[in-house]
């Protein structure tokens, strides 16, 4: 019975967090839509490409030891703190890759103790979730327990993770407003700034929502798992 009080918690939670958040799947797309704008991405094609960009920002952030990759395979830009490298991935069709390239050169200045704490205790808490999962189906152990310890370290992983993200979301477009004026018109400037709050007006509580939710949806595997 306590499994089904916890689902049904979960999922009134995730209700909740979506009306107070205000995330709205419309928004999410329009705002993927204005991001290959043309006439945008004509004006930031004016800009040097992915690796200069970074490169010219970490200067402007007096933070030159950072590495660079270019994958273009990747779907995801990342700043990994443990080898201190930003990967860029393929985002050569979007106006707000700019931005984008400043929010992961936001990470890389970011507090190290904290950032090393989020890598280490992120690989902890996907793993602590797979064992838990894989002790339940197997019948080993007290399945609420290990609920409830999930649930105590995925408050501490969203505590950490949502505080990086929306630090870096925030100064992001700053450092990259700064970059930009020194390499374009105060017109154009001003036109992927505004476009820029328009995107992060949805992308941060959309990101912060997702964080929470995806972690709510594992306790809702783990109580199933406890069910069957």
């Amino acid at each position: 019975m306590e499994f089904v009080v916890i689902i049904i918690i979960s999922i009134i939670a995730i209700i909740l967090l979506k009306i107070g958040f205000n995330v709205k799947i419309k928004d999410i797309k329009k705002i993927k839509e204005i991001g290959y704008d043309k006439e945008l991405n004509k004006i930031a094609n004016k800009f040097p490409n992915n690796k200069k960009i970074c490169e010219d920002i970490l200067k402007q952030l007096k933070n030159t030891n950072v590495k660079i990759e270019e994958n273009a395979e990747s779907k995801t830009s990342l700043y990994i703190a443990l080898t201190n490298k930003i990967i860029i991935a393929n985002i050569n069709d979007t106006f707000s890759r700019i931005q984008t390239i400043a929010h992961e050169c936001c990470h890389s200045i970011q507090n190290r103790v904290t950032l090393i704490f989020n890598f280490v205790f992120s690989n902890i808490f996907i793993l602590y979730f797979l064992v838990a999962l894989g002790l339940i189906l197997l019948d080993i152990g007290n399945p609420f327990v290990f609920i409830q310890v999930f649930s105590i370290m995925a408050i501490i992983y969203c505590a950490i993770k949502c505080y990086l993200e929306t630090e870096a979301m925030s100064k992001a477009k700053y450092v990259a407003k700064e970059y930009m004026q020194s390499n374009a018109s105060q017109e154009d400037v001003n036109l992927l700034v505004e476009k820029f709050d328009e995107i992060n007006k949805v992308g941060i509580p959309a990101t912060n929502f997702s964080i929470i939710v995806g972690n709510l949806v594992k306790i809702i595997i783990l109580s199933i798992a406890a069910l069957i």
